[in-house]
């Protein structure tokens, strides 16, 4: 197979991008992800890849809950802080504010426009990455006006 092919083929694949928060206990984490996708209406699931050796799989695997938190159009600079390890103090993780998820305790961005969390139903773990299938517990929408970021319009890449 072409290198080169196989990522630019693979690149034209379209994502979001997202900030994925975990709990277990009183740990907290939280990531910057793109690999997610909705997989059926009833029950309501949602499919994420999550990098092994990244600190929100740890918990994700321990505690069996996450939530997603969509990043508004003009919103990559938050999601930039999530690209590094989690550092949480009072009420903020990476430096914005949460609140605890009313379901699953994960934190919820309070400037982010609309969440989700889910509980883990199926593990598949092949490569770098454990592929969660989890059903989704709760939703909330702060800001319906706000279109969703899209990880092309940003100029970054994940994948290939």
């Amino acid at each position: 197979m072409d290198p080169h092919a196989k990522k630019t083929a693979l690149r034209a694949i379209t994502y979001g991008l997202y900030v994925l928060t975990a709990r277990d206990g009183d740990e907290l984490a939280a990531a910057g992800v793109n690999w997610l996708t909705q997989a059926s209406f009833e029950p309501p699931l949602v499919v994420t890849a999550i990098k092994t050796d990244n600190e929100s799989h740890r918990l994700i695997e321990a505690s069996g809950v996450f939530a997603v938190n969509v990043l508004g159009k003009d919103q990559l600079d938050i999601g930039k802080a999530f690209f590094r390890t989690s550092t949480v103090e009072g009420d903020t993780i990476n430096g914005y504010r949460f609140e605890p998820g009313p379901e699953t305790g994960c934190p919820l961005i309070v400037e982010l426009p609309y969440w989700f969390e889910c509980r883990v139903t199926d593990t598949v773990k092949r490569g770098d990455h454990t592929v969660f299938v989890a059903e989704t517990v709760g939703a909330g929408v702060r800001d319906e006006t706000v279109l969703p970021l899209v990880l092309r319009d940003t100029g970054m890449n994940y994948g290939g």
